[in-house]
């Protein structure tokens, strides 16, 4: 899974949201780290949706334009549950080796 669908997911956890809000929620939980652009953003949520990991929750209007709102499916919440143990897992592979291995030790 590439970071920014991780966040993506992320961002909807809590309630659905519409692209300019999962933008500014993956900049916030990434701190920054992760900058979508709208047409990248779309890209990413159209494969998420073709692989059921979230789905179209509802539109509105607003302003004058169309707002879709995206919301995580049950199989995205248990893809990105298994992703972040993975990742938790492979921090803590990474944490004891440099524990193991203090920088200016022998190798």
């Amino acid at each position: 899974m590439t970071e920014p669908a991780f966040f993506i997911l992320t961002a909807l956890v809590d309630t659905p949201r519409h692209g300019y809000g999962i933008v500014r929620d993956v900049a916030e939980l990434s701190q920054d780290r992760v900058t979508l652009k709208i047409g990248s953003l779309y890209g990413i949520l159209d494969r998420l949706t073709a692989d059921e990991l979230v789905e179209p929750d509802r539109e509105e209007v607003w302003q004058g334009r169309l707002r879709r709102y995206y919301r995580l499916t049950e199989r995205g919440r248990h893809a990105l549950a298994r992703e972040a143990e993975r990742q938790a897992v492979n921090a803590q592979v990474a944490v004891a080796r440099l524990r193991a291995r203090p920088a200016g030790g022998a190798a």
